[in-house]
């Protein structure tokens, strides 16, 4: 039977639901029946404008990350879907920080759910560092359904794997 790594951290019957569906060959259905669709953002560009509207829309009050871009470096194996990061750099006499948010390539062909989960997630970190109980609150606000969202997307995290 393959490991469930993405979903350890579930209770055993969820994971035994899971590799039930592993066994009868259905993950791939499951996904496809409950996120049949694939969404239109490509480019860097297209991913900075939908970030910043989900974040006018939720966190108008935090401060905007001055980059928001696909990284073909980032992948599940470092466990990073995405990276929230601020970089220090001389400007003149200066120190600046720039805030970054990478998501994985790999959701360049995911469902729109996914996408919108993973920039909820980095953009919750602009208000709140730690995965705290507010950081999922706020997570939760952001995106009703996020921790289904989280978990069907580790689900899809394994067929991919399959």
């Amino acid at each position: 039977m393959t490991s469930l790594k993405y979903l350890r951290g579930y209770p055993a019957s969820l994971q035994d639901q899971v590799a039930q569906m592993i066994a009868g060959d259905r993950l791939g259905d499951y996904l496809e029946r409950r996120y049949p669709g694939r969404h239109e953002v490509q480019s860097d560009k297209a991913l900075y404008g939908y970030a910043m509207a989900l974040k006018q829309e939720h966190l108008r009050n935090a401060p905007a990350p001055d980059k928001v871009i696909y990284d073909n470096k980032l992948d599940v194996v470092h466990k990073a879907l995405g990276l929230n990061t601020a970089i220090s750099r001389v400007q003149g006499g200066k120190l600046k920080a720039k805030k970054e948010i990478r998501v994985a390539s790999l959701f360049k062909d995911a469902a729109p759910e996914f996408l919108q989960m993973i920039l909820v997630h980095e953009l919750a970190h602009l208000k709140e560092r730690d995965h705290s109980k507010a950081f999922y609150q706020l997570c939760e606000h952001m995106l009703p359904g996020y921790h289904q969202l989280e978990f069907d997307l580790r689900i899809y995290l394994t067929w991919r794997e399959l």
